[in-house]
C-alpha cells in the first residue's frame, strides 16, 4: 500500500512499467484522505509518457470521477460522472487503452469512454494534485484487447491435486476475517453435496480477507463466501457442491492458484460488482468456471480476467451478460483432452430481473464483451 499524506503537494506523482507500454489495463484501489484547494484530485493514470502528459481517471473534490487528457496545464474531459466521492472510502478504479480508445472505470462500471490520441504508450502512474490519499492493489492486465509489451510473470497452473495434511469436519460455517492459511488441511461436513440453493458455505469472508492453503472436501455446502474484496490463494475444491466461491459485496476479487473439480453447474458465481481475476488455476469436470449472475436482484455490471488457466471436461469457461456491459477477457488459457473442441470460451446471455431465467444468445470472441484471440488458447 502506498500512501501520500502531503495535500499541499501541486502535483504528486508515482510511475511504474515501460514507456513502451500501448494497449493494456491497470486497475487500483484509490482512497482520498482528504482534497485540498480548487482543482485537488487523486487518480491513477496510464500511457504516462512523461510526468505531465497522460490519461488520468481522477476522483475530484468536487465529488465527480472524471477521465481526462493531461498535456501539461492542457486537460481535456474524455467524459464524467458524479459519483458524490467521500475521502476515506475506497474506490476502485480502471483504465483501459485499446488501440485510440480510452475507458475508464469506477467500482466496475464505466463512466467514460471516447477516442483520443494524445499517447499511444507509456507507463502507469498514481497521482494527487492538492489531496493526500492511498493506493492499494494495483494490476496491469494483459488479456484481451490490453496488454503491455512484455508479458505477464506468474507461475504455472499446478500440475496435479495435492495431499491434505490432516482433515477436520465443520459443522457450522468458518467466519475469517484477515488472513486465514489452512496449512493445506481438509476442511469438509457443510451441506449435502448437492445443488440445493439454501446451503450454508464452508467459509465467509469478511472484506479485505486472504484465504490461502486450503483444500474443502466433500460435502462442501456453498464452498466460500466473499462479503467484500477477497483473495483466494492455492484454494482447492475436492468435490464442488453448489457453488466453489460466490463473489458477493465487493468490487475486486482475485483467484491465484489451486484448482476445483466435479462441479455440476458453476465453480465461481459472481453476484456483486466490479472483477473477477482468475489465474493459475486448474479446472476439472466443470459445468462452467465462471458465471456472471443473470438474474441476481441488482444488475451490475461484472467482469472476469481469466489468465494461465488449465481445463479439462468442462463445458464452458465463462458466461456473461452482455446487455449489461459484462466483459471476460482471456489469455494463456489451454484445454486438454477436447480434441473437437466442444468447450465454449465465452457464452454470452441476455440478464433478466430476479425470478426470471436469463437465455443464451451466443458464444465467441467479439471485441467488446467476449475478448480473446486464436492464440489466446492453446489446445493439448
Amino acid at each position: 500500500m502506498l500512501n501520500q499524506s502531503n495535500a499541499g503537494s501541486e502535483l504528486a506523482r508515482q510511475f511504474a512499467g515501460q514507456t513502451s507500454w500501448t494497449n493494456y489495463s491497470v486497475q487500483a484501489r484509490v482512497r482520498p484522505a482528504s482534497f485540498g484547494s480548487s482543482g485537488a484530485l487523486v487518480g491513477l493514470a496510464a500511457r504516462s509518457t512523461s510526468s505531465t502528459k497522460m490519461y488520468r481517471l481522477a476522483l475530484l473534490g468536487s465529488g465527480r470521477a472524471e477521465l481526462q487528457a493531461v498535456n501539461g496545464s492542457s486537460i481535456t474531459a474524455i467524459g464524467s460522472a458524479s459519483l458524490g466521492v467521500s475521502t476515506g472510502t475506497w474506490y476502485t478504479l480502471r483504465i483501459e487503452s485499446s488501440g485510440s480508445t480510452i475507458r475508464g472505470f469506477v467500482n466496475g462500471t464505466q463512466i467514460a469512454a471516447g477516442s483520443n490520441s494524445l499517447s499511444g504508450a507509456g507507463r502507469i502512474g498514481l497521482v494527487t494534485a492538492y489531496a493526500s490519499g492511498g493506493f492499494d492493489d494495483v494490476v496491469v492486465d494483459s488479456s484481451g484487447g490490453g496488454a503491455p509489451t512484455t508479458p505477464p510473470t506468474s507461475t504455472p497452473p499446478p500440475a496435479g491435486w495435492p495431499t491434505p495434511t490432516s482433515s477436520q469436519k465443520v459443522d457450522a460455517t468458518i467466519a475469517v476475517s484477515g488472513t486465514f492459511d489452512g496449512g493445506l488441511k481438509r476442511y469438509y461436513g457443510i451441506g449435502d453435496g448437492g445443488q440445493s440453493e439454501s446451503q450454508d458455505p464452508m467459509f465467509e469472508l469478511a472484506a479485505g480477507t486472504t484465504l490461502r492453503n486450503v483444500i474443502i472436501g466433500a460435502p462442501a455446502g456453498d464452498g466460500v463466501h466473499c462479503e467484500g474484496n477477497c483473495t483466494l490463494i492455492n484454494v482447492w475444491w475436492e468435490d464442488v457442491g453448489e457453488d466453489a466461491a460466490t463473489f458477493r459485496g465487493g468490487t475486486t476479487y482475485t483467484v491465484d492458484g489451486g484448482g476445483a473439480r466435479s462441479a455440476s453447474d458453476k465453480v465461481f458465481q459472481h453476484n456483486g460488482a466490479g472483477t473477477v481475476y482468475i489465474k493459475n488455476f486448474r479446472v476439472e469436470n466443470a459445468g462452467k468456471l465462471y458465471r456472471a449472475c443473470g438474474n441476481c436482484s441488482t444488475s451490475y455490471q461484472r467482469h472476469v480476467v481469466i489468465d494461465n488457466v488449465v481445463v479439462r471436461n468442462t463445458d464452458a469457461i465463462a458466461g456473461i451478460n452482455t446487455n449489461w456491459g459484462d466483459t471476460a477477457r482471456f489469455s494463456r488459457i489451454t484445454i486438454v483432452g477436447d480434441p473437437d473442441r466442444e468447450t465454449s470460451i465465452c457464452v454470452k446471455y441476455k440478464g433478466v430481473p430476479k425470478g426470471s431465467e436469463p437465455t443464451e444468445i451466443g458464444e465467441g470472441a467479439d471485441g467488446v464483451n467476449c475478448l480473446y484471440s486464436p492464440s489466446d488458447i492453446t489446445y493439448q
